[in-house]
């Protein structure tokens, strides 16, 4: 495919080598606005905001997935393929679906389990496991074990749906799932069948069994230290 794609008007020099992708274009042109310095507008295609600029002198880009593994599966694909991105870091909101997760928490996703059949396409005849990149992944756990953070590692589940009739992913605690958010298992699917890096940093912004949760405008704009560790690792 040529670039521009459909999806993403920019050349492929106005990509830096990591980029971080909120689902949200809102928050990433707030992540742009309020960490990077110089932050050029590279890519607003459908309003998915994708902006480059530069962190403590680390040229970085932030761009928004949008919602759901299909939306995300686009753009990493393309920004992987296309524009010789080596390093995408989600950074998102998940809901706790165990009890040692609290609401602010961050969760480093290891591994993504998932409803979805995204992997179909890539491995028809078995079952992929995505997983994280080991070393971002262990850059992001130093990192926050070095500002004291409150988090925790291992398995999220990539839902398809957001309204079900299967509870909301709860029964997946009982496999030692985290927390559930829509979009790893895709992101991780992609950087593997490119041969690239991949790295699902949540917040967990609601928890499904306590009821307890942010409004829409506290995820926009609170989640200050995921979006700071996340800056911290890109590469």
């Amino acid at each position: 495919m040529s670039i521009p794609t459909p999806h993403i008007s920019a050349k492929k020099e106005d990509f830096a080598s990591t980029v971080l992708m909120p689902g949200d274009p809102l928050r990433s042109k707030y992540i742009a606005e309020t960490y990077l310095e110089n932050p050029v507008l590279i890519n607003n295609v459908r309003g998915v905001h994708g902006y480059t600029g530069y962190y403590k002198g680390k040229r970085v880009t932030v761009m928004a997935s949008g919602m759901g593994m299909p939306s995300i599966g686009i753009y990493s694909y393309e920004l992987f393929n296309f524009y010789d991105v080596k390093n995408i870091i989600r950074v998102g909101s998940a809901g706790g679906i165990c009890d040692k997760m609290k609401v602010r928490d961050l969760v480093f996703a290891q591994g993504a389990c998932t409803n979805s059949n995204f992997q179909a396409g890539f491995a028809p005849t078995g079952h992929f496991v995505p997983i994280a990149s080991y070393h971002l992944l262990e850059k992001a756990v130093k990192v926050a074990r070095e500002r004291n953070l409150p988090f925790q590692v291992g398995n999220v589940l990539s839902s398809d749906t957001f309204y079900s009739d299967d509870g909301g992913g709860i029964a997946w605690e009982k496999m030692g799932v985290l927390a559930v958010e829509m979009e790893a298992a895709a992101l991780y699917i992609n950087a593997a069948r490119a041969g690239k890096n991949a790295l699902c940093v949540c917040t967990i912004s609601d928890h499904l069994k306590t009821g307890e949760a942010l409004d829409s405008e506290a995820r926009q704009t609170s989640f200050h230290e995921m979006m700071e560790l996340a800056l911290e690792i890109a590469e």
